[in-house]
C-alpha cells in the first residue's frame, strides 16, 4: 500500500482544539479517518518547529491521500501538505523509465 508523508501545522484555533482533545485525542481522531478511507496510520508525532505534526500513513492510493488532506484543511483549523513516498524498489522501477523530456531551451 503507498505511503504518505504528512506534515500539518495548527492554525490558532486548532491549538485550542488539540488543548482541549489532547494530543492522544488527535491521535485516535486521525487513526479513526484514516481507517475509514481504508488504510493505516503508522505513527503520528507531534513536533517543534516549522510543523507542529508529522504524520505517516498507508493509504490504498493519492485520492485517499487527498481526501484526507482535504477534509483536514477545508476543517479551517489545519494546514497540511501531503508527499507520497516512495520505497527504494519503486524509485528503482521509475529509473528504469525513458520519458520523452526536452529541458527548457535544449
Amino acid at each position: 500500500m503507498p505511503k504518505f508523508l504528512i506534515e500539518a501545522s495548527y492554525t490558532a484555533e486548532g491549538l485550542k482544539g488539540l488543548q482541549k482533545d489532547k494530543a492522544s485525542g488527535r491521535v485516535a481522531a486521525l487513526t479513526k479517518a484514516v481507517q475509514s478511507l481504508g488504510g493505516t496510520l503508522e505513527f503520528m508525532h507531534f513536533a517543534l518547529g516549522k510543523d507542529d505534526v508529522i504524520i505517516v500513513v498507508d493509504l490504498p492510493d493519492a485520492g485517499a491521500a487527498a481526501a484526507l488532506g482535504t477534509a483536514a484543511s477545508a476543517s479551517g483549523l489545519v494546514r497540511t501538505s501531503t508527499t507520497a513516498l516512495l520505497t527504494a524498489a519503486e524509485m528503482d522501477q521509475a529509473l528504469t523509465r525513458s520519458p520523452a523530456y526536452r529541458g527548457p531551451g535544449q
